[in-house]
């Protein structure tokens, strides 16, 4: 079984994925961290030197590769199942949970961290929450085609594991 956690950046994926991951008993795996070690680059870097589009097919790529993880919980990139069919092959490869939280606390959290996001990393500080605004309202449609939707606010992980547990045991 996998389990793949998405939602904007900074919802969390990463923290909780671990998370649920220690609680399942399953292994964990972060999409970014998997390209950073495959690419040997960050993918801040990358996207500098290469650029969205080139990022975007290989990104497709290393999410293709965990088709082939069991017993896993995935964190995918914040954008990941907004690009090509990405979400059609998170939904067939698994239980999508989409992390959801309002644009004010992701750009509060995104604020000091910045710097580190490619897609914000030019965005002055006054100019931010009307960016992430603007980005979720494109990618929400596509995350609430999950599974399960949460509250990335504050997460429960007792009640997230009891609603897995029912979804797997009805597939």
């Amino acid at each position: 079984m996998r389990i793949y956690l998405i939602g904007y950046m900074a919802s969390g994926k990463s923290g909780l994925g671990r998370e649920l991951a220690e609680a399942l008993g399953y292994g964990f795996t972060d999409t970014d961290d998997l390209f950073e070690e495959r690419y040997r680059i960050s993918i801040n870097d990358f996207f500098g030197k290469y650029g969205e589009e080139v990022f975007r097919r290989l990104e497709k790529d290393i999410l293709q590769e965990t088709i082939q993880l069991n017993n896993a919980v995935i964190a995918t990139g914040g954008g990941t199942p907004c690009f090509f069919d990405n979400m059609e092959v998170i939904r067939r490869a698994g239980l999508v949970i989409y992390l959801e939280m309002d644009a004010a606390n992701l750009a509060g959290r995104l604020s000091q961290v910045r710097r580190k996001r490619p897609l914000l990393k030019d965005i002055p500080p006054a100019e931010l929450p009307g960016k992430v605004e603007a980005q979720l309202a494109e990618r929400d449609p596509i995350y609430r085609r999950a599974d399960i939707i949460i509250s990335a606010d504050r997460p429960d992980l007792v009640k997230l594991v009891s609603a897995i547990r029912s979804r797997v045991g009805n597939r």
